[in-house]
């Protein structure tokens, strides 16, 4: 976006590099495909020279590897040969061996009966226990757009390319329908019978009414809707996640009429959302009892704070690529204008706390790189809208379903 690709260029090859350095924690060894979560520049007085150690979760606070990490490399790699037109980095021989390798991870078999890809808790942004283990809409919406972006960086590998295909239908198809919350399917799921068996069940996950939370009843607009948390066996988790509905909106994931609808969203319930900073990572926050129950008594991630329903600017820049591939870039102008108000007088903090984002967080680092990084990425594309086609993905027709989702439910 600055004119600087050779600065992203390096740090895809750098990264790439340490893909290929030994994964272990204890006595296990990670997959091979694995990608940092992070890495620091250790210096060496006697050689005077610099070394990059990665971090592959051997040190992260719970020891979780990073299942995002790979994900966004492979989105970094196709945002750089879209925005340069030079396709030679990515046909490179050791970046066509990343993809696979990455891609490797997630489209081997197993004992999976879902397309979505199943995780613990702290894998990706939210990295701390905050009851998001299972199939986190996170991952899963990056999942699809990393498949979605291999398949145009992929040189002819028609067997590789073949399961890329068929897991991106199956996964289109299952978040789509089991994933995606408005005020009609809502209601679906209020008057759900419970025990049923066979391929005519309508509810399939064999959720039971009486665990939806009275908040999402009030939190539901008339018109509007979003993908949800999470979704398992017996189990469906109601919390709004930004960074996953914007990927989603962004990799088309969301059909044209899912974006519209969580774009409607955010504005009626723009208090909640975004209120006097924007953005929520995460809605609501998980308070009392529940709080102590799925986060463990965490200090940081008390209510309304850090991952329990703080307030993250990095994520402006994810929402305002989201409302110009949707056609609402007022939305997006809106929360800039709110941020410009604080960020700067505040020293660029990492996140805000309370319920409207109204506190700098209790433990927020000042003049953090991604709050300044994720505001002027969102003022350059408000600029210069032509840009978001980096980031942005169009909708493949042919993933709209073409089967029903049981023989009773009808898309």
């Amino acid at each position: 976006m600055n004119g600087e690709p050779e600065i992203v260029k390096n740090f895809l090859l750098k990264t790439l590099c340490l893909q290929s350095w030994e994964k272990k924690v204890d006595l296990f060894k990670l997959g091979e495909g694995v990608m940092p979560a992070s890495f620091k520049v250790q210096h060496d007085q006697v050689r005077n020279s610099d070394t990059l150690v990665p971090d592959f979760g051997e040190t992260a606070i719970g020891r979780v590897a990073p299942v995002d990490s790979g994900f966004w490399w492979i989105i970094l790699l196709r945002a750089y040969t879209k925005s340069t037109g030079d396709s030679s980095l990515a046909d490179n021989p050791d970046c066509q061996r990343g993809i696979r390798l990455i891609l490797s991870l997630c489209l081997s078999k197993g004992f999976d009966t879902f397309p979505t890809l199943l995780c613990a808790d702290g894998c990706c942004m939210v990295d701390r226990r905050m009851g998001i283990y299972g199939y986190p809409i996170e991952i899963q919406a990056l999942f699809f757009m990393a498949l979605r972006c291999a398949l145009q960086l992929l040189k002819q590998d028609c067997e590789f390319q073949e399961k890329v295909v068929e897991r991106l239908h199956a996964l289109s198809f299952h978040m789509r329908s089991y994933y995606w919350l408005d005020m009609k399917q809502l209601n679906s799921i209020y008057r759900y019978k419970t025990e049923e068996y066979s391929h005519t069940a309508v509810n399939k996950f064999n959720v039971m009414p009486d665990s939806l939370p009275d908040w999402v009843f009030d939190f539901m607009p008339k018109s509007g809707g979003y993908f949800i948390g999470n979704v398992s066996p017996a189990r469906m988790d109601f919390r709004w996640f930004c960074l996953g509905n914007c990927v989603a909106i962004l990799s088309s994931l969301a059909t044209p009429e899912q974006s519209s609808a969580i774009m409607d969203l955010i504005e009626a319930r723009w208090d909640e959302l975004v209120g006097e900073m924007p953005l929520k990572i995460s809605y609501p926050a998980l308070e009392n009892h529940d709080w102590k129950i799925v986060t463990g008594y965490d200090p940081k991630n008390t209510r309304w704070s850090y991952h329990n329903g703080g307030t993250w600017p990095v994520l402006l820049w994810l929402l305002t690529a989201a409302c110009i591939k949707s056609g609402r870039p007022q939305i997006a102008r809106r929360a800039i204008d709110l941020a410009e108000s604080r960020l700067l007088k505040d020293s660029w903090p990492e996140y805000y706390d309370g319920k409207l984002g109204r506190y700098v967080g209790k433990q927020s680092r000042k003049f953090q790189t991604w709050s300044i990084a994720g505001y002027l990425v969102a003022k350059m594309l408000l600029e210069d809208p032509s840009h978001s086609g980096m980031i942005s993905l169009e909708e493949d027709k042919l993933m709209r379903p073409g089967c029903k989702r049981s023989a009773s439910w009808t898309f």
